[in-house]
């Protein structure tokens, strides 16, 4: 089954082209430390999701680009061109001259309904090439004016004409000290519109990737390159083919209906998160050497202390004990650092996969009190390697990882709203007053409904 992607804005752009390149690349990377049939099968399964192919043989990749200034589209579709391994298909484009000024509302309410039926169509003629259609990953920033609320709004009419197709957005979360004065604005109108329509919010936040590029990567000079190529290393590590469940030897079909199956059990919560192990830079790599016990080891770690990455996590969090506490040892202090689950999948890749443990994800500890191990817990697996790495794990988590800061942009937001900063912006838009309220209504509730699955 294939997946359309649908780019927006400029960082949607940017990430999109690193996304297919990383894609490409490691299906047909000679490293795969595997035989040629099932390096040949796994590099089918990868075709069939994100690209087809055209006369000349050269793939193209099942994409819609869009953004309201030509720039950045152009910069992409040349990249793709010229790295000669595959392409963006010739149509699948559309670009005007005027960007939407870091503006939600006028990416909203003046670019969406007035280009509506053109990007349609474009999405629609993706679609048709599909023999399949798992369903749309849409690729976006929430800062920005035409990411989000062009993005919010072409989620919306997707869900409108495909309901029972798929969406999953995928999120820029903009840096905290801020790279645009309206950004909380943008950010809440985007994420509570997204949680109306889409089905799941896969979030990358710009400190955390930041912070990987410079910490594990021993990135000196870090540009939005390398932060795109982190992300596009974590979604390929997701996205790329693994077994199914039955034991067999074959690659699933649908990777974003089992994606969501596991790991969105309740429309409340569809926030999710990616964590990657290991992450580094080729120097590094070539003194290093791992196992599946150690790997799994600081995953389970960094996800019940919230680490985003392997470097500086806190060993001290444990999960509260099971069952009641003995008598006499009653405490009442809660661990404010244990990060609670809903849902976690852990995909691994690479030499040995057979052997490795994982029960230490099901301990029922790490979950919520309504979800059983059995349900809240996953793993996908293949002897195929990934990227550059012998052995490599992600974990994708629904969880209370985002909680914090969701809330304290929510917060920045109100105390912007409070004093009517920046409104007259968006309200000569055709937006209301309002709507804001709406918007802070429903965020505050998804924060208060994944605060209340603590220990």
């Amino acid at each position: 089954m294939s997946i359309v992607t649908v780019q927006l804005g400029q960082c949607g752009n940017q990430i999109g082209f690193e996304v297919f390149d990383a894609l490409f690349r490691d299906s047909h990377s000679s490293q795969g430390l595997c035989s040629k049939r099932e390096n040949e099968t796994y590099q089918a399964s990868c075709k069939e999701r994100f690209f087809r192919e055209e006369e000349n043989g050269v793939p193209v990749a099942r994409a819609v680009l869009v953004d309201m200034e030509p720039k950045v589209i152009n910069q992409t579709l040349s990249k793709a061109a010229q790295s000669g391994r595959w392409k963006y298909g010739q149509h699948a484009c559309f670009c005007q001259r005027q960007g939407s000024g870091n503006n939600w509302a006028y990416g909203y309410a003046v670019h969406g309904p007035k280009h509506e039926e053109s990007i349609m169509n474009l999405i629609q003629k993706e679609v048709e090439k599909c023999d399949s259609l798992s369903g749309f990953f849409i690729v976006m920033s929430m800062a920005g004016g035409t990411g989000s609320g062009l993005g919010a709004f072409i989620t919306q009419k997707l869900q409108d004409q495909y309901s029972s197709s798929l969406k999953m957005n995928q999120i820029i979360w903009p840096y905290g000290t801020g790279e645009v004065i309206v950004q909380n604005y943008n950010s809440i109108l985007t994420l509570s519109h997204l949680y109306r329509s889409s089905d799941a919010l896969l979030i990358h936040e710009n400190d955390a990737v930041h912070k990987i590029c410079a910490k594990q990567m021993n990135i000196k000079q870090i540009s939005f390159r390398d932060l795109n190529q982190v992300l596009a290393h974590q979604l390929g590590s997701v996205f790329q083919p693994t077994y199914c469940e039955d034991g067999s030897l074959h690659y699933r079909r649908n990777p974003l209906g089992d994606l969501m199956e596991h790991l969105v059990p309740h429309p409340e919560f569809k926030m999710l998160g990616i964590r990657n192990i290991p992450q580094m830079s080729e120097n590094s790599l070539a003194y290093s050497t791992f196992t599946w016990a150690g790997l799994l080891k600081h995953l389970r770690q960094m996800l019940i202390s919230s680490a985003k990455m392997e470097e500086g996590i806190d060993w001290q969090v444990q999960p509260p004990p099971s069952g009641l506490p003995p008598l006499g040892k009653v405490s009442v202090h809660k661990d404010l650092h244990f990060n609670t689950s809903i849902a976690n999948l852990v995909i691994l890749r690479g030499k040995d996969v057979q052997s490795a443990d994982v029960e230490g994800f099901k301990d029922p500890a790490l979950y919520t009190s309504w979800l059983e191990p059995v349900h809240a817990f996953s793993m996908w697996k293949t002897q195929r390697a990934f990227d550059k790495y012998e052995k490599s794990a992600a974990l994708v988590s629904n969880s209370q990882l985002l909680v914090k800061p969701l809330d304290m942009i929510v917060g920045k937001a109100w105390n912007m709203f409070a004093s009517k900063a920046y409104i007259h912006q968006y309200t000569k838009f055709g937006m209301e007053e309002e709507d804001f309220l709406d918007s802070f209504t429903l965020l505050e509730q998804v924060v208060a409904s994944y605060g209340s699955l603590g220990p």
